[in-house]
């Protein structure tokens, strides 16, 4: 038998008794999200109970589901699959125990495969799931991504030995031809990107993975790699063969823990079974690979700025020429894809051109996975065809939580931009609509913004965020980003000035003398406020009014109803703002800070309105008092 007919067989033997358990076997989902929602709990305590109650306890990644974590599918042996969230740690015994019983119905998602329940929808049928097509996403939740038996059983490194029958360059065209480009937002021909770099002349050539993924709201890659890592790595291997390349590095972000250690883990069992190392599976492609943790610069999402930091240098990006195919790591040629297209790779080749081809637009096909979160019902990652509406996206996730109205969508992180409802909603779900929009659809997170969200506040948010991340090699980056802070600052206290929007036009110019994307990119949101939101903007400028009342300086806190919840609210009060005057509370304006603490407590006895009376501002008001009073303030 071949080396890898070896690695098969033994999987197989420890795959069995997880495809068909002889007890229920219980199933946690632990990844960062779950853990963050007391998932590491539930699974000691399974575990635990399981000794004694005659069930099995198996750890798996990333089921998408967040909504719904710590997430736990039960098995039994009749085949029966039931996917269960909200199991918490204190309530495990309980949820244990109905579920051995028949089924926990308080805790039941949906009825994975089996028999339907009565009164527990199929997990294919909700809406959440309905909409996805799971290719690279199919073994997410289903196998401990810490065990690449599980992998192997599941056809794993099979596409890298069907890959080697193909020559170098029929390979490349096959990825050309299939449309795959670089999920990270820039969209670049991935087949074209390999085909530099085999073609380079220099000795030796890497491959960079870029799983630097620090966009707000994006955590698409950390699914990959706490659920998946070996589809990823067996992508890389399929590119070292495809490229001639000899070595990679993962650039994971240090915020990334349990992903490194995943990687890690995933490196290591691969190196121990012959497929990484100086002869893949015996084929003669040499190739290793080992992870390099970032230092926590968002710039090097930038691929020259990322290599820099691999080179053990500041992480600064470079201008091109040279590019990476030409010098790269230790000056050699290099390619760098992220995570998803890497993983992409191996998927594509796995269902074949044809299959894969078979879903999403004529200029993308395949899918895509686009993490969801922000003002939503129902918050995760999930991989839809490329083209899918963003309206069925949001139905997907249940529309905006509470009943409350879309306003916003930011996609892609600061660098992509926002767009208001009526634009966003339309938009099929691929880089091409995003242009003319000024905007960009970015690597897959997208946040919605409910009615409630001041656009002003949230620029003055990200403009700090890009100040902050900026490596300030750029003036025109490192001064601009500052600029564009103080303007968005001084117009969320009412103190905008009229001419504002022209300045701002003119720093936007400015940013594209930058020498990356970081810089270039910076005015995008500002942009797209000046152009969708003008109206809100003017507002602040204006009317030294914030339409939301969100924007602190230009709100006061007033009780309208003398409640037991305010009693209550001025107790928990940080800096006792709260005073009785004639036996009723009140709030000293100059005191509060506008923390919302109340307003939590207290709902409705607690007003947030306009700390401007007609439009006119209260310093204005107060000097009109003391004029009149002789100079002397009361």
């Amino acid at each position: 038998m071949s080396a890898y007919e070896d690695l098969r067989a033994a999987a197989d033997a420890v795959w069995a008794p997880i495809a068909r358990p002889q007890r229920p076997l219980f199933v946690v989902s632990l990844n960062t999200s779950s853990i963050a929602g007391g998932a590491t709990h539930t699974f000691d305590a399974l575990r635990k109970l399981g000794e004694g109650a005659g069930f099995d306890v198996m750890l798996t990644g990333d089921t998408g589901i967040a909504w719904a974590e710590p997430v736990v599918q039960v098995q039994k042996p009749d085949g029966q699959r039931i996917l269960y969230g909200h199991v918490t740690g204190d309530r495990a015994d309980a949820f244990a125990q109905a579920a051995l019983a028949g089924v926990a119905a308080d805790f039941a998602v949906g009825v994975v495969a089996g028999p339907p329940v009565a009164g527990v929808p199929m997990l294919a049928d909700l809406p959440w799931m309905k909409i996805q097509v799971r290719w690279m996403m199919e073994h997410c939740g289903v196998i401990d991504p810490e065990n690449i038996d599980h992998y192997i059983a599941l056809d794993g490194y099979k596409t890298f030995e069907e890959a080697r029958a193909m020559e170098r360059d029929q390979l490349i065209e096959v990825i050309k031809g299939s449309t795959l480009r670089g999920h990270s937002g820039s969209f670049f021909s991935t087949g074209t990107k390999w085909g530099f770099l085999k073609d380079a002349k220099a000795e030796p050539k890497y491959l960079v993975c870029n799983a630097d993924e620090g966009d707000p709201g994006a955590w698409v890659n950390r699914v990959v790699m706490e659920s998946d890592p070996h589809r990823l790595l067996e992508g890389m291997l399929i590119g070292a063969y495809a490229t001639g390349a000899a070595y990679g590095w993962i650039y994971i972000r240090d915020e990334y823990p349990l992903a490194i250690e995943r990687v890690r883990t995933a490196i290591d069992q691969a190196r121990a079974r012959g497929i990484l190392g100086e002869d893949a599976l015996g084929s003669g492609v040499r190739f290793d690979a080992e992870v390099v943790r970032g230092a926590g610069s968002y710039v090097c999402g930038d691929e020259t700025g990322l290599i820099a930091s691999v080179n053990d240098g500041r992480g600064m990006p470079k201008i091109k020429p040279p590019f990476p195919a030409q010098s790269g790591v230790l000056d050699r040629p290099t390619n760098v894809n992220n995570v998803e297209t890497y993983a992409d790779v191996t998927t594509l080749l796995k269902l074949g051109a044809a299959t894969y081809s078979s879903v999403g637009s004529e200029a993308n096909r395949g899918t895509k996975m686009f993490t969801v979160s922000g003002d939503v019902a129902r918050g995760g990652c999930l991989e839809v065809p490329f083209g899918t509406k963003v309206r069925d996206l949001l139905a997907a996730a249940g529309g905006i939580a509470h009943g409350r109205a879309l306003k916003a969508m930011q996609q892609g992180g600061p660098l992509s931009g926002m767009l208001p409802a009526e634009v966003a909603l339309d938009l099929p779900l691929e880089p091409e609509p995003f242009r003319p929009l000024g905007a960009g659809m970015g690597g897959g997170g997208i946040v919605f913004v409910d009615d409630r969200a001041c656009v002003v506040d949230l620029n003055l948010m990200f403009a700090h965020f890009l100040e902050d991340e900026s490596c300030a090699r750029c003036t025109t980056c490192r001064i601009g980003n500052q600029r564009m802070v103080e303007i968005f600052a001084r117009t969320s206290r009412g103190e905008g000035e009229a001419n504002d929007p022209d300045r701002l036009q003119s720093l936007a110019a400015s940013f594209q003398n930058s020498n990356c994307f970081h810089g270039q990119l910076s005015p995008t949101i500002m942009n797209n406020t000046m152009q969708h939101f003008r109206a809100e903007y003017g507002a602040h400028v204006l009317e030294h009014r914030c339409p939301a009342k969100v924007c602190a300086p230009l709100v006061r806190y007033r009780v309208i109803d003398q409640g037991r919840a305010v009693d209550d609210a001025a107790k928990i009060c940080p800096v006792e703002a709260f005073e009785k005057h004639g036996g009723k509370w009140q709030i000293d304006d100059v005191r509060c800070i506008r923390c919302n603490a109340c307003k939590d407590v207290a709902p409705d006895d607690i007003v947030i309105e306009d700390r401007y009376v007609d439009a006119i501002p209260l310093r204005m008001i107060e000097s009109a008092e003391v004029a009149r009073a002789g100079g002397v303030r009361a």
